[in-house]
């Protein structure tokens, strides 16, 4: 053999072994297919017998407990409070005398009564919705704060301090109601018009007054039942309902956006809320749930309809949620009187959380994987579980039988408004940072904070300032000029922040760059600030979303090896990764609130779709209104205007405001290039950064088939996360308070603590972590530190001064056990004093 092809041979060799030995990147499963049932029992079946390996939903109590062991013997569980059930009240117009104009005529609305709305936490009787219709698998809810998960009990307290119990007090109610409708009866302006006849029922005008209630009629075992429950509630309080059974989609559509509150075409709404990740902290859900400007109450924000205000929700929940705040104290006092505020304003109240039950096939999982210790199964699952073969078969459900339901639009508030498109995409994506579903701690994906810090102090008049000097040529984009202007001398900043960046191709094959960043924080910037009463790249809605975080930037230093400094202001001293968190740049510009980000050059075409017009001569918006066409990455139709407007942006060798100077025009025509193969090859615009890809899709068999991202440069190898996510939490398995005690006598508290391996949930009685005790009272909270005193117990004592000048009555005992990066765990109990 000549001493050539000897090294020839060789040559191949060594190839073929770096082949052998590369190291793959991406998620562990190869393939995954997503397809949909109608209802639960067929998709647990499908799961027991291997038709399918996930079924991600979690199903209640009553479901899984129906099943013949033969079944649930197949089946592996992941049970978690992730579930909650809320009655929305649409209180148009929420001042006497409760009247207004609908088509010509004058109606009265009861739910526009204040007095009435708060009476419902009493109407229902909460403990019988979770008995009789989540058989069990539950408990009664009063707030947004999911039982069982850190940080919720201050929140949860506050439910004793307004009376409200799980049994409720029917009587109390109607008469609360009762009052309250005869005082709207003796206003002038109601004067003879509304009376309460013979049969019991209220009447305006000679016309029964009537509750317009949106019952979800595709959630047969839950929702609708409780509808009817709560109907019924209502008639023995004089109030007539009509019932409008409707399927999510109608009902999510006319409630959120899709129609102005005072057209009164509804006035309660049974909703169905995921917890949607594992918490830590719960002001921004304070916010959501009971704030205006967050926009998920009545008029969400949509400019020209009526919209519920509260000025003074909204101040205290944009100080909590923007960090505007000096100690740990004061982030309470305005998170606490956010929820205050909603509970007395009454406009959403709670009912439920629901226990619910997770499943997957025994068999074909080799172990069980990465899921939210407060949400269930999430894009962490999928991520993280393993097959013998690779394919991951995943199902949801659904009673309308649509994967896709709701626009793909990767801008508005709208988009990804379903939990079908949500558990689609969120594997596509690439945040910046996530909150891990293991501890609930803020952890780097993409942006890796180097440095953190925060300096802060209250001025002359009382507010918090920031303390760091912000550098003269850090930059922000400003939307007047349409430019990155320096923002020059004398800037201050609560905190600053230093990231290096995971970078990695798109899935176009292009690579993320720093304009990436650049691009989505002008977009930000651009679209969330009005210039004029006719600026075309505005809508009030996603301003509405965004435009508090993002007044909260001063600046970005980009340094030379493309790490970026950011400046800002926002403080959250419990949680440094929290501060992080907030200033990272990411690529995403969604306003929906759900983990979505698209490539900058299809979020530019659509925008310019809006602005400029589109090809076919459709009319877009990022909003869902039935006068316009929402932009939606998946749709035919807009796929194809998307494609002829990068074509013609490549004619145009236009390159966006927002990263002009910092690409060259031939990086930019390579993008839209790219881009244009991808929809070609993909028949879609769904063009992100995340460990999958979207291969194949079809909205008429419902059906969705993921590939994993393989590309070299994805930064995490197959299995990272696997690993990275495992950890030890500890579980509190009972908690032994005396059932009564008397003055002048100790308390004595064991509690009965498990170290649980996360994700596999096996257990070992806790030999490490600490435990505090609480004795919560009217005037205050006395912690007491546990004593570790043998394999799985610790003992506090509750001394006999700390009861001194206590009323006798019933009082919250509160354990919570830590162990370092893990989520706490909690459990109370009551004793009685006298």
């Amino acid at each position: 053999m000549s001493k050539r092809l000897t090294l020839v041979l060789l040559l191949v060799s060594m190839v073929m072994a770096s082949f052998a030995f590369a190291v793959e990147k991406g998620p562990i499963s190869d393939i995954v297919y997503f397809n949909v049932r109608m209802k639960e029992e067929i998709a647990l079946k499908d799961t027991a017998e291997g038709m399918t390996d996930i079924f991600m939903y979690g199903v209640p109590g009553p479901v899984i407990f129906g099943l013949d062991q033969a079944t649930r013997d197949k089946l592996d569980l992941y049970t978690v409070p992730s579930g909650s059930w809320s009655l929305l009240m649409n209180p148009v117009p929420n001042q006497a005398p409760y009247t207004l104009e609908v088509a010509g005529k004058e109606v009265f609305n009861a739910f526009a009564i204040k007095e009435v709305r708060f009476a419902m936490n009493f109407l229902i009787n909460r403990q019988f919705v979770t008995d009789e219709i989540l058989g069990g698998a539950g408990f009664p809810a009063f707030t947004m704060a999911t039982e069982g998960q850190p940080g919720t009990y201050k929140y949860n307290l506050l439910a004793t301090k307004f009376g409200f119990t799980a049994e409720g007090n029917e009587t109390l109610a109607i008469e609360e109601i009762t009052k309250a409708m005869q005082a709207a009866a003796e206003l002038p302006a109601n004067a003879g018009k509304l009376v309460k006849k013979a049969d019991g029922f209220w009447y305006f005008n000679n016309e029964p007054v009537t509750i317009k209630f949106i019952i979800r009629v595709d959630d047969p075992n839950g929702r609708l039942r409780l509808g009817e429950y709560v109907s019924n509630q209502l008639e023995k309080a004089g109030l007539k309902v009509e019932k409008l059974l409707w399927d999510r989609s109608k009902a999510g559509r006319t409630v959120y956006g899709g129609s102005d509150p005072k057209d009164l075409v509804w006035q309660m709404y049974t909703e169905g809320w995921g917890a949607g990740a594992t918490r830590a902290f719960w002001e921004h859900i304070v916010a959501q749930m009971y704030a205006p400007w967050y926009g998920y109450m009545p008029g969400n924000q949509t400019e020209g309809y009526w919209n519920y205000v509260q000025d003074e929700i909204d101040e205290v929940t944009m100080k909590a949620y923007t960090g505007n705040f000096l100690t740990e104290d004061e982030y309470w006092e305005l998170a606490l009187r956010g929820l205050e505020l909603g509970l007395e304003e009454a406009v959403r109240i709670y009912v439920v959380n629901q226990q619910d039950f997770f499943t997957a096939n025994a068999a074909r999982l080799v172990d069980r994987f990465a899921y939210g210790l407060g949400d269930g199964l999430n894009g962490w699952s999928i991520k993280t579980a393993k097959t013998q073969d690779g394919v991951l078969f995943v199902t949801l459900f659904s009673a309308m039988g649509s994967l896709f339901m709701d626009a793909w639009d990767p801008i508005g508030t709208d988009g990804f408004s379903s939990t079908y498109s949500s558990a689609i995409a969120e594997n596509l994506y690439d945040p910046a940072m996530f909150e891990s579903p293991a501890s609930a701690i803020q952890t780097p994906l993409r942006a890796i904070p180097i440095e953190v810090d925060t300096k802060v102090r209250r001025d002359e008049e009382g507010n918090v300032v920031g303390d760091f000097d912000v550098p003269a040529n850090a930059i922000n984009y400003d939307p007047v000029s349409e430019k990155w202007v320096e923002v020059g001398e004398g800037h201050k900043s609560m905190s600053m922040a230093t990231y290096e960046f995971k970078f990695g191709n798109f899935h176009h094959g292009q690579p993320t760059t720093i304009a990436d960043f650049l691009y989505a924080q002008g977009f930000l910037n651009e679209w969330a600030n009005k210039e004029g009463d006719d600026d075309p790249l505005y809508e009030q809605g996603y301003s509405s979303k965004l435009k508090e975080q993002q007044d909260t930037l001063i600046g970005w230093v980009i340094h030379p090896d493309d790490t970026i400094t950011v400046y800002f202001n926002y403080n959250f001293p419990a949680s440094k990764e929290r501060v992080a968190g907030w200033g990272a740049p990411g690529i995403s510009v969604s306003a929906s609130g759900q983990p979505v980000g698209c490539a900058w050059e299809i979020i530019e075409a659509l925008a310019l779709m809006i602005t400029e017009g589109s090809q076919s001569g459709t009319t877009y918006a990022i909003t869902r209104d039935p006068a316009v066409t929402e932009v939606d990455v998946l749709s035919p139709s807009c796929v194809k205007d998307i494609a002829a407007k990068l074509k013609e942006m490549i004619d145009r060798k236009y390159i966006p405001n927002y990263i002009k100077g910092f690409v060259t025009e031939e990086e930019v025509l390579a993008r839209y290039n790219a881009a244009l193969n991808f929809i070609d090859k993909y028949g879609h615009a769904y063009i992100s950064n995340g460990q999958y890809y979207l291969a194949k899709f079809d909205t008429a068999s419902n059906f969705a088939e993921l590939r994993a991202f393989r590309d070299p440069t994805y930064p995490y190898e197959k299995g990272y996360w696997k690993e990275y996510l495992r950890a030890t939490r500890l579980r509190i398995d009972h908690l032994d308070v005396p059932a009564i005690s008397t003055f002048g006598m100790d308390i004595n508290v064991v509690v009965d603590v498990s170290e649980v391996l996360y994700p596999e949930d096996t257990a070992v009685p806790a030999t490490k972590g600490s435990v505090v005790v609480t004795l919560i009272t009217d005037t205050g909270e006395f912690s007491f530190d546990a004593t570790f005193v043998g394999d799985g117990f610790f003992e506090a004592v509750i001394p006999a001064s700390a009861l001194e000048g206590l009323a006798a009555g019933s009082y919250n005992v509160m354990a919570i056990a830590s162990l370092e990066g893990a989520v706490p765990a909690s459990a109370s109990a009551q004793v009685v004093l006298y």
